[in-house]
């Protein structure tokens, strides 16, 4: 979980918009392997968060809607990218507004020290 740190939902949107942009720019993967790739993506990572945090709920929620999403292409969808993309981000957004005071971190926030005041003399 060290790569993941405290954003492993937003690791994987940016890989599944990295395979998809790579499609689209030439990389030879039928709708199906595409839709496999992603949703074998999604399901690791989601299980991986799931047991990780305290409360899985939010992973599994994002898990399911982008594997869903990446089979109902595989299967035949005929959603632009930008579509996919605008409802991947959706989700992640709404789980994440919710899974940030749910969850705690795997490491603990960066402290910076505090300067005191200057005294006058």
């Amino acid at each position: 979980m060290t790569i993941l740190k405290r954003e492993p939902a937003a690791w994987l949107a940016l890989f599944a918009v990295i395979v998809k942009l790579a499609c689209a720019f030439g990389l030879n993967l039928s709708t199906d392997q595409q839709a496999w790739v992603n949703a074998a993506a999604a399901a690791l990572v989601g299980l991986i968060v799931a047991i990780s945090v305290h409360d899985g709920i939010g992973a599994a929620v994002v898990g399911f809607v982008q594997a869903g999403l990446a089979l109902a292409v595989g299967l035949g969808l005929d959603w632009s990218a930008d579509r996919q993309a605008v409802v991947l981000s959706l989700a992640s957004a709404i789980v994440a507004m919710w899974t940030r005071t749910q969850v705690t971190a795997p490491v603990p926030p960066v402290t910076r020290p505090v300067l005191a005041p200057a005294r006058e003399a």
